[in-house]
């Protein structure tokens, strides 16, 4: 582990009535300045990690440290951290200023000091003409800003974020995305978020923390989690990966060679294996890795298309091996029209130093 970690957690369990097993022995640090995100399906455990850090649960066993203090028994009002909620959990009662300014009431503040903390944090988010609006007035994206700058006004050493674009409509939520990045290095504030959105937690974090089952399957930054991924769990959760079972065939220098029926596949194993020859391996192939030709040329393996969705610049080619695989092809789009139908079929292969991670379950 990291000697310079801001929080860490150590071994890090948490078992719900019934027996339900929420964290499992969960290690966790997280380095000063960094925007960490924790991402994974519904209950893997990612808000339950969340909650722990910020006191609102209590974990069954283990410790969670704070610059290398234990504060496993401090109340959320005693710990230097603060979260933003997945509804703001703003007062609507109250203007924006009051919303903002609530937690610095409860501090030995001058009034002087306390509006002019108010009026930075607002400004910091953009929202510095909104001072004596009522919450009810504002729109989603203001409400968010509102609730970030209440986060931010009282300097906590860690900013929790829980789910905090969830509410957005999709342009909005893009625009928050670089907002809260831009805000993250403009404060140099050690940010953690929860999400389940893969696309969100690519465009913004430092490293992510891919969870499933109460356990850390990968903590990686986003290129390697892509390139990279350590497990079939990993690889089917981020993007999208043709997961092909595949024969060991050979070594080409440092790649491993793999046929996938009769598509030849290069591979890399970042633990150094080497199959013996024959063995089956799980291969990891990114749609955009595969090229797609009308002709059968050498290295290529047939495969009938059996569905077409438009993206834009490429069509993705949803399409079936030898002995029913089904496989997903991104072919660029041609200018004059579809290069590929329902039933027709295409010859693929892999691009030329696809970089294809050999999966461990």
């Amino acid at each position: 582990m990291a000697p310079d970690a801001l929080v860490r957690l150590q071994k890090v369990s948490k078992v719900f009535p019934g027996g339900i097993v929420g964290l499992d022995a969960v290690d966790l640090d997280i380095a000063p300045g960094e925007f960490l995100t924790l991402l994974g399906p519904s209950g893997c455990g990612k808000t339950t990690s969340l909650r722990v850090i910020a006191g609102f649960e209590s974990p069954s066993s283990g410790n969670v440290l704070l610059e290398g203090r234990d504060i496993t028994g401090l109340r959320p009002f005693d710990r230097p951290v603060n979260t933003v909620f997945q509804d703001y959990a703003l007062f609507p009662h109250m203007d924006v200023a009051a919303n903002v300014g609530f937690g610095l009431s409860l501090r030995k503040l001058t009034s002087a000091d306390q509006a002019r903390r108010v009026c930075e944090a607002l400004d910091m988010v953009g929202l510095a003409d909104k001072l004596r609006a009522r919450v009810s007035e504002l729109s989603g994206g203001q409400r968010q800003r509102v609730a970030l700058a209440r986060a931010i006004v009282c300097e906590p050493r860690v900013l929790l974020l829980d789910e905090p674009l969830s509410a957005l409509d999709a342009h909005l939520r893009e625009q928050m995305q670089v907002e809260l990045k831009r805000l993250q290095s403009r404060l140099g504030t050690t940010f953690v978020m929860v999400t389940h959105d893969q696309t969100e937690a690519l465009s913004i974090s430092d490293r992510i923390v891919v969870m499933n089952k109460g356990r850390i399957e990968q903590i990686a930054p986003p290129a390697t989690l892509y390139d990279r991924p350590a497990t079939r769990f990993v690889a089917s959760f981020i993007g999208t990966m043709n997961l092909l079972q595949s024969r060991f065939v050979g070594r080409a220098g440092e790649r491993l060679r793999f046929a996938a029926g009769d598509l030849p596949l290069e591979a890399s194993s970042d633990s150094g294996e080497t199959p013996a020859a024959g063995d089956t391996r799980t291969i990891g192939v990114r749609p955009e890795d595969l090229l797609a030709v009308s002709a059968a040329a050498e290295g290529t393996a047939p495969a009938r298309v059996s569905g077409v969705v438009f993206h834009g610049r490429t069509l993705r080619l949803h399409a079936e091996l030898g002995q029913g695989v089904s496989i997903v092809i991104d072919a660029p789009r041609r200018a004059d029209g579809f290069q590929f139908s329902v039933g027709d079929v295409a010859h693929i292969s892999l691009r030329r130093g696809a970089n294809c991670p050999m999966l461990s379950n």
